[in-house]
């Protein structure tokens, strides 16, 4: 019975560092100012990668790379129609998420900001030595 219940504990603890690991994974594939402002741009309708590309500081191959990267996580996906491949969003319950994370960041203005500045202070500090 001992044995059992050992490895049911373990199978729990497998299945729920694989669920982490896949949160991990989709957070991830967020974590950049360039893929939040395509999944944001794609809120409403479905966009083809030129008029994506109009809107950041890229080029079209930079784009398309975040937009593979959005599509493998599940986030984005796509059609092609002629040469042209549209994007929409597949995972709209995310943009609740992103706005969530507004309003944490509105209740503590400047958190970001000082991480930002002490990572910056550090890298300074490290080349400085250098």
């Amino acid at each position: 019975m001992k044995a059992t219940t050992a490895q049911t504990q373990t199978q729990a603890h497998s299945q729920s560092q694989e669920r982490l690991n896949n949160r991990a994974a989709l957070l991830k594939a967020l974590a950049h100012p360039t893929r939040l402002w395509l999944v944001e741009q794609l809120e409403h309708q479905e966009r083809c990668v030129c008029e994506l590309t109009d809107g950041v500081d890229a080029d079209i191959s930079t784009v398309s790379k975040h937009l593979a990267l959005l599509r493998q996580a599940g986030i984005v996906a796509s059609r092609r129609e002629g040469k042209q491949i549209y994007y929409r969003l597949e995972t709209p319950c995310l943009l609740g998420m992103l706005s969530c994370i507004e309003t944490a960041l509105a209740q503590s203005p400047g958190c970001c900001a000082k991480s930002l500045a002490a990572k910056t202070d550090k890298t300074k500090a490290i080349q400085s030595v250098r």
